[in-house]
Protein backbone atom coordinates (compact mmCIF):
# COMPACT_ATOMS: atom_id res chain seq x y z
CA UNK A 1 0.00 0.00 0.00
CA UNK A 2 1.28 3.60 -0.66
CA UNK A 3 2.15 4.98 2.70
CA UNK A 4 3.72 7.90 1.73
CA UNK A 5 3.11 10.96 3.13
CA UNK A 6 0.99 13.21 0.92
CA UNK A 7 3.76 14.99 -1.04
CA UNK A 8 5.66 12.04 -2.23
CA UNK A 9 2.46 10.53 -3.21
CA UNK A 10 1.69 12.97 -5.77
CA UNK A 11 5.32 12.10 -7.19
CA UNK A 12 3.95 8.57 -7.57
CA UNK A 13 0.51 9.24 -9.83
CA UNK A 14 1.58 11.81 -11.13
CA UNK A 15 -16.75 -5.26 12.33
CA UNK A 16 -19.72 -5.50 13.30
CA UNK A 17 -21.88 -7.97 15.23
CA UNK A 18 -22.17 -9.89 12.22
CA UNK A 19 -19.20 -9.91 10.88
CA UNK A 20 -16.80 -13.15 10.92
CA UNK A 21 -14.11 -13.26 12.92
CA UNK A 22 -13.14 -15.80 15.69
CA UNK A 23 -12.48 -15.98 19.56
CA UNK A 24 -8.94 -15.30 20.47
CA UNK A 25 -6.17 -12.57 19.69
CA UNK A 26 -5.51 -11.35 16.20
CA UNK A 27 -2.83 -13.24 14.73
CA UNK A 28 -2.57 -16.14 17.22
CA UNK A 29 -1.16 -19.58 15.90
CA UNK A 30 -2.89 -22.50 16.90
CA UNK A 31 -1.80 -25.74 16.45
CA UNK A 32 -3.94 -28.06 14.45
CA UNK A 33 -3.59 -31.72 13.73
CA UNK A 34 -4.83 -30.97 9.97
CA UNK A 35 -6.06 -28.90 7.36
CA UNK A 36 -9.62 -28.97 6.38
CA UNK A 37 -8.37 -30.25 2.80
CA UNK A 38 -6.09 -32.75 4.19
CA UNK A 39 -9.15 -34.49 6.53
CA UNK A 40 -11.13 -33.99 3.96
CA UNK A 41 -9.25 -35.44 1.18
CA UNK A 42 -9.18 -32.81 -1.06
CA UNK A 43 -6.04 -30.76 -2.68
CA UNK A 44 -4.97 -28.01 -0.13
CA UNK A 45 -6.01 -24.20 -1.99
CA UNK A 46 -3.48 -22.62 -0.05
CA UNK A 47 -0.29 -25.03 -0.23
CA UNK A 48 1.93 -21.53 0.90
CA UNK A 49 -0.36 -21.47 4.52
CA UNK A 50 0.72 -22.65 7.25
CA UNK A 51 -1.96 -24.32 9.64
CA UNK A 52 -3.56 -22.19 11.96
CA UNK A 53 -6.23 -19.85 12.85
CA UNK A 54 -5.95 -18.24 9.63
CA UNK A 55 -5.64 -19.91 7.43
CA UNK A 56 -8.40 -22.10 9.07
CA UNK A 57 -10.88 -19.07 9.35
CA UNK A 58 -10.33 -17.98 5.72
CA UNK A 59 -11.38 -21.31 4.45
CA UNK A 60 -14.37 -21.49 6.89
CA UNK A 61 -15.43 -17.78 5.76
CA UNK A 62 -15.50 -19.39 1.86
CA UNK A 63 -17.40 -21.97 2.86
CA UNK A 64 -19.96 -20.27 5.10
CA UNK A 65 -20.16 -17.77 2.20
CA UNK A 66 -20.51 -20.29 -0.50
CA UNK A 67 -22.88 -23.21 0.57
CA UNK A 68 -26.61 -22.31 -0.12
CA UNK A 69 -28.27 -24.10 2.79
CA UNK A 70 -25.93 -21.99 5.26
CA UNK A 71 -27.33 -19.15 6.92
CA UNK A 72 -24.30 -16.74 5.43
CA UNK A 73 -24.98 -17.97 1.98
CA UNK A 74 -23.93 -14.89 -0.02
CA UNK A 75 -25.13 -15.28 -3.87
CA UNK A 76 -22.19 -15.00 -6.16
CA UNK A 77 -22.73 -11.48 -7.84
CA UNK A 78 -22.30 -10.36 -4.32
CA UNK A 79 -19.19 -12.06 -3.38
CA UNK A 80 -16.79 -9.25 -3.76
CA UNK A 81 -13.30 -9.11 -2.26
CA UNK A 82 -11.31 -5.70 -2.76
CA UNK A 83 -7.43 -6.22 -2.38
CA UNK A 84 -4.24 -3.23 -1.29
CA UNK A 85 -1.71 -3.89 -4.04
CA UNK A 86 1.64 -2.59 -2.67
CA UNK A 87 2.63 -4.30 0.47
CA UNK A 88 -0.45 -6.80 0.44
CA UNK A 89 -0.04 -8.59 -2.84
CA UNK A 90 3.77 -7.88 -3.51
CA UNK A 91 6.93 -6.10 -1.80
CA UNK A 92 6.75 -2.18 -2.06
CA UNK A 93 10.39 -2.36 -0.39
CA UNK A 94 12.80 0.17 -0.09
CA UNK A 95 10.44 2.47 -2.20
CA UNK A 96 6.86 1.55 -3.83
CA UNK A 97 8.03 -0.10 -7.14
CA UNK A 98 6.08 3.00 -8.74
CA UNK A 99 8.52 5.47 -7.65
CA UNK A 100 11.46 3.32 -8.71
CA UNK A 101 9.99 2.96 -12.70
CA UNK A 102 10.11 6.71 -12.38
CA UNK A 103 13.44 6.84 -11.41
CA UNK A 104 14.53 4.40 -13.90
CA UNK A 105 12.92 6.38 -16.35
CA UNK A 106 14.72 9.67 -15.69
CA UNK A 107 18.17 6.94 -16.22
CA UNK A 108 16.67 6.36 -19.61
CA UNK A 109 15.88 9.49 -20.66
CA UNK A 110 18.86 11.22 -19.11
CA UNK A 111 20.82 11.23 -23.20
CA UNK A 112 18.29 13.43 -24.51
CA UNK A 113 18.29 15.66 -21.60
CA UNK A 114 21.63 16.55 -20.38
CA UNK A 115 20.79 19.59 -18.89
CA UNK A 116 19.78 16.86 -15.85
CA UNK A 117 23.21 16.16 -15.24
CA UNK A 118 23.57 19.16 -13.06
CA UNK A 119 19.73 20.00 -12.28
CA UNK A 120 18.44 18.36 -9.23
CA UNK A 121 16.75 15.83 -8.38
CA UNK A 122 17.59 14.54 -11.80
CA UNK A 123 21.17 15.07 -11.20
CA UNK A 124 20.95 13.02 -7.77
CA UNK A 125 18.96 10.32 -9.58
CA UNK A 126 21.77 9.82 -11.91
CA UNK A 127 24.02 9.77 -9.26
CA UNK A 128 22.23 6.94 -7.41
CA UNK A 129 22.01 9.48 -4.44
CA UNK A 130 18.57 8.95 -2.45
CA UNK A 131 19.46 11.47 0.35
CA UNK A 132 19.70 13.58 -2.54
CA UNK A 133 16.42 12.96 -4.00
CA UNK A 134 14.49 13.35 -1.03
CA UNK A 135 16.15 16.05 0.36
CA UNK A 136 15.01 18.31 -2.99
CA UNK A 137 11.42 17.56 -1.41
CA UNK A 138 7.70 17.37 -2.82
CA UNK A 139 8.28 20.35 -5.42
CA UNK A 140 11.23 17.75 -6.80
CA UNK A 141 10.39 14.74 -6.70
CA UNK A 142 6.69 15.79 -8.46
CA UNK A 143 9.38 17.26 -11.43
CA UNK A 144 10.36 14.06 -11.79
CA UNK A 145 7.15 12.58 -12.33
CA UNK A 146 6.11 15.22 -14.51
CA UNK A 147 9.17 14.72 -16.78
CA UNK A 148 8.54 10.71 -16.58
CA UNK A 149 4.88 10.06 -16.69
CA UNK A 150 3.27 13.00 -18.87
CA UNK A 151 3.41 14.42 -22.35
CA UNK A 152 3.02 11.09 -24.10
CA UNK A 153 0.16 9.14 -24.79
CA UNK A 154 -1.84 6.28 -22.91
CA UNK A 155 -0.53 4.32 -25.39
CA UNK A 156 3.15 5.05 -24.95
CA UNK A 157 3.20 4.92 -21.47
CA UNK A 158 1.25 1.46 -21.28
CA UNK A 159 4.63 0.57 -23.67
CA UNK A 160 6.92 2.14 -21.22
CA UNK A 161 5.56 0.24 -18.38
CA UNK A 162 5.33 -2.67 -20.48
CA UNK A 163 9.34 -2.74 -21.05
CA UNK A 164 10.07 -1.72 -17.36
CA UNK A 165 7.98 -4.51 -15.68
CA UNK A 166 9.41 -7.35 -18.24
CA UNK A 167 13.14 -6.63 -17.42
CA UNK A 168 13.68 -4.14 -14.74
CA UNK A 169 14.89 -5.89 -11.10
CA UNK A 170 14.42 -5.12 -7.45
CA UNK A 171 17.66 -3.53 -6.46
CA UNK A 172 18.20 -5.86 -3.53
CA UNK A 173 16.81 -9.24 -4.53
CA UNK A 174 17.87 -9.30 -8.51
CA UNK A 175 14.24 -10.52 -9.13
CA UNK A 176 11.67 -8.96 -11.65
CA UNK A 177 9.35 -7.27 -9.91
CA UNK A 178 6.42 -9.46 -10.79
CA UNK A 179 8.62 -12.45 -9.32
CA UNK A 180 8.36 -9.87 -5.86
CA UNK A 181 4.68 -10.90 -5.46
CA UNK A 182 3.43 -12.86 -2.18
CA UNK A 183 2.74 -16.74 -3.23
CA UNK A 184 0.41 -16.61 -0.88
CA UNK A 185 -1.84 -14.14 -1.40
CA UNK A 186 -1.75 -15.09 -5.46
CA UNK A 187 -3.09 -18.67 -3.84
CA UNK A 188 -5.94 -16.75 -1.58
CA UNK A 189 -6.92 -14.35 -4.96
CA UNK A 190 -7.19 -18.23 -7.49
CA UNK A 191 -9.07 -19.97 -4.42
CA UNK A 192 -11.53 -17.26 -3.69
CA UNK A 193 -12.01 -16.78 -7.82
CA UNK A 194 -12.79 -20.45 -7.77
CA UNK A 195 -15.34 -20.20 -5.27
CA UNK A 196 -16.86 -17.24 -7.02
CA UNK A 197 -15.46 -14.49 -6.25
CA UNK A 198 -14.28 -11.20 -7.74
CA UNK A 199 -11.50 -10.19 -6.93
CA UNK A 200 -10.62 -6.16 -7.11
CA UNK A 201 -7.43 -4.18 -6.88
CA UNK A 202 -7.98 -1.48 -4.82
CA UNK A 203 -4.53 0.30 -4.37
CA UNK A 204 -3.43 4.11 -4.01
CA UNK A 205 -0.93 3.60 -6.88
CA UNK A 206 -1.39 4.77 -10.38
CA UNK A 207 -4.06 2.65 -12.36
CA UNK A 208 -2.41 3.48 -15.84
CA UNK A 209 0.70 1.66 -14.17
CA UNK A 210 -0.98 -1.46 -12.84
CA UNK A 211 -3.26 -2.42 -15.44
CA UNK A 212 -0.87 -3.40 -18.01
CA UNK A 213 0.30 -6.60 -15.98
CA UNK A 214 -1.74 -7.53 -13.23
CA UNK A 215 -4.21 -9.67 -15.74
CA UNK A 216 -1.08 -11.68 -16.30
CA UNK A 217 0.55 -11.81 -13.05
CA UNK A 218 -2.71 -11.77 -10.63
CA UNK A 219 -5.57 -12.92 -13.05
CA UNK A 220 -7.09 -9.67 -12.15
CA UNK A 221 -8.19 -8.23 -15.46
CA UNK A 222 -7.60 -4.07 -16.04
CA UNK A 223 -10.82 -3.56 -15.63
CA UNK A 224 -11.54 -4.57 -11.97
CA UNK A 225 -8.35 -2.69 -11.27
CA UNK A 226 -8.87 0.55 -9.22
CA UNK A 227 -6.09 3.32 -8.42
CA UNK A 228 -4.93 6.95 -8.12
CA UNK A 229 -5.64 8.32 -11.80
CA UNK A 230 -4.17 11.32 -13.44
CA UNK A 231 -5.79 13.99 -15.89
CA UNK A 232 -6.07 13.16 -19.29
CA UNK A 233 -6.75 15.34 -22.56
CA UNK A 234 -8.07 13.93 -25.93
CA UNK A 235 -5.99 15.14 -29.12
CA UNK A 236 -5.84 14.34 -32.36
CA UNK A 237 -2.16 13.55 -33.47
CA UNK A 238 -1.97 11.99 -37.10
CA UNK A 239 -5.13 12.31 -37.77
CA UNK A 240 -6.12 9.90 -35.01
CA UNK A 241 -7.97 10.96 -31.36
CA UNK A 242 -5.08 9.75 -28.42
CA UNK A 243 -5.07 10.55 -25.01
CA UNK A 244 -2.68 12.77 -23.46
CA UNK A 245 -1.53 11.90 -20.15
CA UNK A 246 -1.15 15.50 -18.09
CA UNK A 247 0.86 16.69 -15.25
CA UNK A 248 -2.48 16.84 -13.04
CA UNK A 249 -3.89 14.29 -10.53
CA UNK A 250 -7.19 14.09 -10.81
CA UNK A 251 -7.79 11.43 -7.56
CA UNK A 252 -5.47 9.60 -5.00
CA UNK A 253 -7.47 6.06 -4.06
CA UNK A 254 -5.45 6.38 -0.59
CA UNK A 255 -7.52 6.47 2.98
CA UNK A 256 -10.78 7.55 2.80
CA UNK A 257 -11.18 7.89 -0.44
CA UNK A 258 -10.54 3.83 -1.28
CA UNK A 259 -14.52 3.23 -0.31
CA UNK A 260 -15.57 5.75 -1.89
CA UNK A 261 -13.99 4.57 -5.27
CA UNK A 262 -15.36 1.49 -4.30
CA UNK A 263 -19.01 2.44 -4.38
CA UNK A 264 -18.25 4.20 -7.58
CA UNK A 265 -16.49 1.89 -9.84
CA UNK A 266 -18.38 -1.79 -8.24
CA UNK A 267 -21.30 -0.80 -6.68
CA UNK A 268 -21.34 -3.11 -4.10
CA UNK A 269 -20.00 -3.13 -0.77
CA UNK A 270 -17.53 -6.34 -0.64
CA UNK A 271 -17.54 -9.14 1.68
CA UNK A 272 -13.78 -9.21 2.34
CA UNK A 273 -11.31 -6.65 2.48
CA UNK A 274 -7.43 -7.15 2.00
CA UNK A 275 -4.11 -4.56 2.96
CA UNK A 276 -1.07 -3.80 5.00
CA UNK A 277 -1.19 -0.37 6.70
CA UNK A 278 -3.35 2.48 7.46
CA UNK A 279 -4.01 3.53 4.31
CA UNK A 280 -6.27 0.54 3.98
CA UNK A 281 -7.66 1.03 7.11
CA UNK A 282 -11.05 2.62 5.95
CA UNK A 283 -11.53 0.79 3.32
CA UNK A 284 -11.45 -2.25 5.31
CA UNK A 285 -13.92 -0.77 8.18
CA UNK A 286 -16.14 0.00 4.94
CA UNK A 287 -16.52 -3.66 4.28
CA UNK A 288 -16.81 -4.51 7.80
CA UNK A 289 -19.59 -2.89 8.84
CA UNK A 290 -21.97 -4.35 6.53
CA UNK A 291 -24.40 -7.33 7.18
CA UNK A 292 -23.50 -10.57 7.49
CA UNK A 293 -20.74 -12.52 7.15
CA UNK A 294 -17.48 -10.42 6.38
CA UNK A 295 -13.58 -11.03 6.23
CA UNK A 296 -10.69 -8.27 6.75
CA UNK A 297 -7.30 -9.55 6.99
CA UNK A 298 -3.97 -7.13 7.44
CA UNK A 299 -0.90 -8.70 5.75
CA UNK A 300 1.90 -7.88 8.62
CA UNK A 301 5.37 -7.44 7.56
CA UNK A 302 7.60 -8.95 10.26
CA UNK A 303 9.72 -11.04 8.48
CA UNK A 304 13.20 -9.06 7.70
CA UNK A 305 14.85 -12.92 6.18
CA UNK A 306 12.68 -13.43 3.47
CA UNK A 307 11.21 -10.15 2.93
CA UNK A 308 10.84 -6.97 5.54
CA UNK A 309 10.41 -5.84 8.62
CA UNK A 310 8.22 -2.54 9.46
CA UNK A 311 4.79 -1.56 10.95
CA UNK A 312 4.04 1.40 13.31
CA UNK A 313 6.92 3.50 13.45
CA UNK A 314 7.93 3.37 9.21
CA UNK A 315 7.93 6.83 8.16
CA UNK A 316 6.72 5.46 4.65
CA UNK A 317 4.02 2.77 4.85
CA UNK A 318 3.10 2.78 8.75
CA UNK A 319 1.18 0.27 10.10
CA UNK A 320 -0.29 1.53 13.22
CA UNK A 321 -4.02 2.32 13.51
CA UNK A 322 -4.90 -0.43 11.56
CA UNK A 323 -2.47 -2.76 13.72
CA UNK A 324 -5.43 -1.23 17.14
CA UNK A 325 -8.07 -1.45 15.10
CA UNK A 326 -7.65 -4.91 14.47
CA UNK A 327 -6.96 -6.31 17.66
CA UNK A 328 -10.01 -4.64 19.14
CA UNK A 329 -12.14 -5.42 16.89
CA UNK A 330 -10.99 -8.88 16.10
CA UNK A 331 -9.53 -9.03 12.65
CA UNK A 332 -7.17 -10.96 10.94
CA UNK A 333 -3.59 -10.02 11.26
CA UNK A 334 -1.29 -11.82 8.82
CA UNK A 335 2.59 -12.96 10.15
CA UNK A 336 4.48 -13.53 7.26
CA UNK A 337 6.72 -14.71 9.56
CA UNK A 338 4.47 -17.37 10.79
CA UNK A 339 1.89 -17.50 8.80
CA UNK A 340 3.35 -18.03 5.34
CA UNK A 341 5.58 -20.89 4.27
CA UNK A 342 7.01 -19.61 1.33
CA UNK A 343 6.97 -15.81 0.86
CA UNK A 344 7.78 -15.28 -3.03
CA UNK A 345 7.15 -17.54 -5.88
CA UNK A 346 9.72 -19.96 -7.63
CA UNK A 347 13.17 -18.89 -5.84
CA UNK A 348 11.37 -19.64 -2.37
CA UNK A 349 10.14 -22.74 -3.52
CA UNK A 350 14.04 -23.60 -4.04
CA UNK A 351 14.09 -22.74 -0.20
CA UNK A 352 15.58 -19.25 -0.67
CA UNK A 353 14.27 -16.27 1.06
CA UNK A 354 15.88 -13.12 0.15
Amino acid sequence: MWRLIPWLWLTVIFASACAYVPQGSVGAQLSAPGSQASRSGEADPLPSWNEGTTKTAIRDFVARVTKEDSSDFVPVPERIATFDNDGTLWTEKPLPFQVLFAMDRVRAMAPQHPGWITKQPFASVLKGDMTGVMASGGRGVLELITATHSGMTTDEFAVAVQEWITSAKHPETGRLYTEMVYQPMVELLIYLRSNGFKTFIVSGGGVEFMRGWTERVYGIPPEQVIGSVGKLTLESRGGKPVLIKLPEVDFIDDKENKPAQIQNRIGRRPIAAFGNSDGDLQMLQWVMAGSGARLALFVHHDDPEREFAYDRTDKLQKFDKGWDEAVAKRWFVVSMKNDWKTVFPSADAKGSGR
